[in-house]
Protein backbone atom coordinates (compact mmCIF):
# COMPACT_ATOMS: atom_id res chain seq x y z
CA UNK A 1 0.00 0.00 0.00
CA UNK A 2 3.30 2.09 1.16
CA UNK A 3 4.55 1.97 -2.97
CA UNK A 4 1.30 2.44 -4.56
CA UNK A 5 0.92 5.58 -2.29
CA UNK A 6 4.04 6.77 -3.10
CA UNK A 7 3.65 5.99 -6.97
CA UNK A 8 -0.12 7.72 -7.03
CA UNK A 9 1.53 11.08 -4.60
CA UNK A 10 4.73 11.21 -6.40
CA UNK A 11 3.18 10.36 -10.49
CA UNK A 12 6.54 8.24 -10.68
CA UNK A 13 7.41 5.53 -12.91
CA UNK A 14 6.18 2.47 -11.30
CA UNK A 15 9.68 0.72 -11.92
CA UNK A 16 11.93 3.74 -10.34
CA UNK A 17 9.26 4.41 -7.32
CA UNK A 18 9.57 0.76 -6.72
CA UNK A 19 13.49 1.00 -6.19
CA UNK A 20 13.18 3.73 -4.40
CA UNK A 21 10.69 2.40 -1.67
CA UNK A 22 13.13 -0.92 -1.33
CA UNK A 23 16.13 1.08 -0.87
CA UNK A 24 14.21 2.47 2.16
CA UNK A 25 13.39 -1.02 3.54
CA UNK A 26 16.30 -3.25 2.79
CA UNK A 27 17.08 -5.73 3.35
CA UNK A 28 13.85 -7.54 2.76
CA UNK A 29 13.31 -11.10 2.44
CA UNK A 30 12.85 -12.28 -1.37
CA UNK A 31 9.37 -13.67 -0.65
CA UNK A 32 8.45 -10.51 0.79
CA UNK A 33 9.53 -8.78 -2.25
CA UNK A 34 8.40 -10.90 -4.68
CA UNK A 35 4.70 -10.98 -2.89
CA UNK A 36 4.55 -6.92 -2.90
CA UNK A 37 5.83 -6.65 -6.48
CA UNK A 38 2.97 -8.83 -7.50
CA UNK A 39 0.71 -6.46 -6.39
CA UNK A 40 2.00 -3.49 -6.94
CA UNK A 41 2.64 -4.28 -10.20
CA UNK A 42 -1.12 -6.36 -10.72
CA UNK A 43 -2.43 -2.69 -9.87
CA UNK A 44 -0.04 -1.14 -12.02
CA UNK A 45 -1.62 -3.30 -14.89
CA UNK A 46 -5.04 -3.09 -14.09
CA UNK A 47 -5.44 0.09 -12.30
CA UNK A 48 -7.67 1.72 -14.98
CA UNK A 49 -10.16 -1.13 -14.41
CA UNK A 50 -10.11 -1.34 -10.80
CA UNK A 51 -10.50 2.56 -10.73
CA UNK A 52 -13.50 2.07 -12.78
CA UNK A 53 -14.93 -0.91 -10.88
CA UNK A 54 -14.54 1.50 -6.97
CA UNK A 55 -15.93 4.80 -9.16
CA UNK A 56 -18.86 2.34 -9.85
CA UNK A 57 -20.01 1.31 -6.44
CA UNK A 58 -18.92 4.55 -4.84
CA UNK A 59 -21.70 6.81 -4.47
CA UNK A 60 -21.41 10.36 -5.05
CA UNK A 61 -17.17 9.98 -4.82
CA UNK A 62 -15.14 10.42 -7.49
CA UNK A 63 -11.49 8.28 -7.24
CA UNK A 64 -9.73 11.93 -7.57
CA UNK A 65 -11.55 13.59 -3.97
CA UNK A 66 -11.10 10.13 -2.21
CA UNK A 67 -8.41 10.73 0.51
CA UNK A 68 -5.53 8.74 -1.28
CA UNK A 69 -4.68 6.58 1.41
CA UNK A 70 -8.24 4.98 0.83
CA UNK A 71 -8.06 5.23 -2.63
CA UNK A 72 -4.51 3.21 -2.73
CA UNK A 73 -6.29 0.80 0.06
CA UNK A 74 -9.29 0.48 -2.04
CA UNK A 75 -6.96 0.05 -5.18
CA UNK A 76 -4.77 -2.48 -3.55
CA UNK A 77 -8.10 -4.44 -2.12
CA UNK A 78 -10.17 -4.63 -5.54
CA UNK A 79 -7.16 -6.11 -7.47
CA UNK A 80 -7.34 -8.81 -4.33
CA UNK A 81 -10.54 -9.26 -4.95
CA UNK A 82 -11.00 -9.42 -8.65
CA UNK A 83 -7.83 -11.18 -9.70
CA UNK A 84 -6.54 -12.64 -7.01
CA UNK A 85 -8.80 -16.34 -6.32
CA UNK A 86 -6.50 -17.65 -3.88
CA UNK A 87 -6.92 -14.73 -0.80
CA UNK A 88 -10.33 -15.13 0.28
CA UNK A 89 -13.05 -12.31 0.04
CA UNK A 90 -13.28 -11.65 3.88
CA UNK A 91 -9.30 -11.65 4.19
CA UNK A 92 -9.49 -8.97 1.68
CA UNK A 93 -11.57 -6.63 3.26
CA UNK A 94 -10.60 -7.24 6.36
CA UNK A 95 -7.03 -6.38 5.69
CA UNK A 96 -7.95 -3.70 3.71
CA UNK A 97 -10.28 -2.36 6.71
CA UNK A 98 -7.08 -2.81 8.87
CA UNK A 99 -5.03 -0.88 6.71
CA UNK A 100 -7.63 2.08 6.65
CA UNK A 101 -7.83 2.18 10.32
CA UNK A 102 -3.27 2.21 10.42
CA UNK A 103 -2.58 4.66 7.40
CA UNK A 104 -6.33 6.74 6.48
CA UNK A 105 -8.58 8.87 9.01
CA UNK A 106 -10.84 7.88 11.57
CA UNK A 107 -13.57 7.33 8.55
CA UNK A 108 -11.36 5.43 6.69
CA UNK A 109 -12.15 1.83 7.79
CA UNK A 110 -16.03 2.37 7.53
CA UNK A 111 -15.49 4.10 3.79
CA UNK A 112 -13.42 1.17 2.95
CA UNK A 113 -15.69 -1.68 4.37
CA UNK A 114 -18.56 -0.06 2.42
CA UNK A 115 -16.68 -0.06 -0.83
CA UNK A 116 -15.53 -3.11 -0.91
CA UNK A 117 -18.87 -4.70 0.40
CA UNK A 118 -20.60 -3.39 -2.81
CA UNK A 119 -17.41 -4.63 -5.38
CA UNK A 120 -17.47 -8.12 -3.38
CA UNK A 121 -21.32 -8.29 -3.78
CA UNK A 122 -21.01 -8.64 -7.21
CA UNK A 123 -18.56 -11.26 -7.33
CA UNK A 124 -19.67 -15.16 -8.35
CA UNK A 125 -21.45 -16.78 -5.10
CA UNK A 126 -18.52 -18.92 -5.52
CA UNK A 127 -16.09 -16.65 -4.82
CA UNK A 128 -17.68 -15.15 -2.10
CA UNK A 129 -17.77 -18.25 -0.23
CA UNK A 130 -21.27 -18.70 -0.60
CA UNK A 131 -21.48 -21.58 -3.01
CA UNK A 132 -23.41 -25.01 -2.39
CA UNK A 133 -23.15 -26.44 1.25
CA UNK A 134 -23.65 -29.70 1.93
Amino acid sequence: MQALYQIDVAATDLDEALARFWRSFEPVEREVRESAEVLVRGVGERRREIDEAIEAVSTNWRLDRMAKVDRNVLRLAVFELLWRPDVPVKVCINEAIELGKKYGSESSAAFVNGVLDRIAAGLPADRRGEGARR
